[in-house]
């Protein structure tokens, strides 16, 4: 990884202690940004990640905080401005699959918790994040962009995974409809559909991820570092006019 020179700004990324989040946050530091490496409860990943970057020059620092909690996301964009300076992208990637079970036996508390980190969550991430890059309060503009899934668009309709599908399906939308709020005010907000990808999640699926590995025409299932070439790609000025895009990176799925 190599540091560009020019800084850009406070990066915050969302649940980026393992997999796609420390593969976003680690391109990010290389583009130059002071990342905001977060975490709800893995410390010694978030660390770790800190370390990875900091050891090549980058500027990185570990925050904990529940994105499902207001007042942990505004403590986490403050300090984040304190430490870093202004906040200029937000990645919203923080999520989790939910109760592995059909919807007829789905525990009420688990879809609840399930909404407020998926869908909550990223929403009071980038209420946040436009009241600090917003031009029209004093911001330097900057770049949202949400970590949706494939299953967005074609559900399996696996059991236990329908929840989940449903969550990614509202940050489809959500990331579409907040770039037409606050495009006048200098912010893009773009979604990325990830397919299957090398991941603890999917290495718990040996079966599954070796099946969907083979539909795919690439003939293999994806890489954290191709989910974070195409969030570097979507924050850069390189895509200065895309905004309210969904970009599919599935192999072809």
């Amino acid at each position: 990884m190599t540091t560009a020179v020019k800084d850009k700004g406070a990066a915050i990324v969302t649940g980026a202690s393992r997999g796609i989040g420390a593969a976003i946050a680690r391109r990010l530091a290389g583009d130059g940004y002071g990342v905001i490496v977060n975490y709800a409860a893995d410390a010694a990943g978030a660390d770790s990640v800190v370390s990875a970057i900091t050891g090549t020059g980058g500027k990185a620092v570990a925050m904990q905080a529940d994105v499902a909690s207001e007042a942990d996301v505004e403590v986490m964009f403050d300090r984040a401005r304190k430490q870093m300076g202004p906040v200029t992208a937000l990645v919203n990637n923080a999520g989790g699959a939910g109760e592995q079970a059909p919807v007829d036996e789905q525990h009420p508390d688990a879809l609840t918790r399930l909404m407020q980190v998926n869908v909550v969550g990223p929403m009071l991430c980038a209420k946040h994040a436009v009241r600090a890059m917003s031009t029209a309060r004093g911001g330097k503009g900057g770049s949202i962009v949400t970590i949706a899934s494939i299953a967005a668009k074609a559900p399996a309709g696996a059991p236990g995974l329908i929840p989940y599908e449903a969550t990614k399906g509202a940050m489809v939308t959500f990331a579409r409809g907040l770039s037409n709020e606050v495009a006048s005010e200098g912010i893009r907000s773009n979604s990325v559909s990830p397919g299957v990808i090398e991941t603890a999640m999917t290495d718990s699926a040996p079966d599954i991820r070796g099946s969907l590995g083979q539909q795919s025409p690439l003939g293999r299932i994806g890489r954290p570092d191709e989910i974070a070439a195409a969030v570097s790609w979507l924050i850069s000025p390189e895509a200065s006019y895309v905004t309210g895009s969904d970009i599919t990176v599935a192999g072809g799925l």
